[in-house]
């Protein structure tokens, strides 16, 4: 399994706990431009701010979309950086154990960026795939299936950890595995969709997934 085997990560909800953060924003968002929308910020969880000003707020002038996207940027580089539980022992463990990794994110670079400023933690990942390298973010595959392209691994020896049910689509439509995690929706609304559900990664190690699988 170690040989040929990827972790794949996405980085909101599953690394940094920031998702009541973004709750709060775009619950905020779709109340200021009135977009009767019942709980958009669950909605629109897990896709690319692009995907969401096209779906969303075509309707809307582009000078809106710039209002957005502004208010966008001084929020994300304003939040806090928190690592979900047992995510930053999780991935050194993985490190440790030499199995290639990537970042796999709906966030644009300078998200990412920022939150490595904060968190210091680009060495664990062998490849970045941030909104900025692809034109169809999740549940479009592309962005594992690019993953899976940068660190030479066929698709279906790619683990994906992942919290959103977009995120959690692209990575079954990419043929990969899914774990799912917790934190942004009730396990048993993503369980038949993952090959397990963990709250977080303090009680799960890289031996329990190879003896899982």
């Amino acid at each position: 399994m170690r040989k040929k085997t990827a972790f794949l990560f996405d980085f909101d909800g599953v690394i940094i706990d920031t998702e009541p953060q973004y709750d709060v924003f775009w619950k905020n968002v779709g109340e200021k431009y009135q977009l009767g929308i019942e709980k958009f910020e669950d909605v629109i969880k897990g896709t690319t701010l692009p995907h969401i000003l096209l779906h969303y707020f075509s309707q809307f002038p582009e000078t809106t979309h710039q209002e957005i996207i502004a208010d966008n940027e001084v929020f994300e580089l304003k939040m806090d950086i928190i690592p979900v539980p047992g995510a930053l022992a999780f991935l050194e463990e993985v490190k440790k154990a030499g199995i290639p990794t990537g970042l796999v994110t709906s966030s644009d670079d300078r998200k990412v960026a920022y939150a490595f400023s904060r968190l210091p933690i680009r060495n664990y990942f062998d490849t970045i795939v941030s909104a900025d390298r692809i034109t169809s973010g999740k549940p479009d595959p592309m962005c594992y299936l690019l993953a899976a392209r940068d660190l030479n691994i066929p698709p279906e020896n790619c683990y994906v950890f992942e919290d959103s049910f977009h995120g959690i689509k692209a990575g079954n439509a990419a043929g990969m595995k899914v774990i799912g995690l917790s934190t942004s929706n009730p396990a048993d609304s993503i369980a038949n969709d993952c090959i397990k559900v963990i709250p977080d990664f303090c009680h799960f190690s890289v031996d329990d997934l190879i003896k899982m699988c």
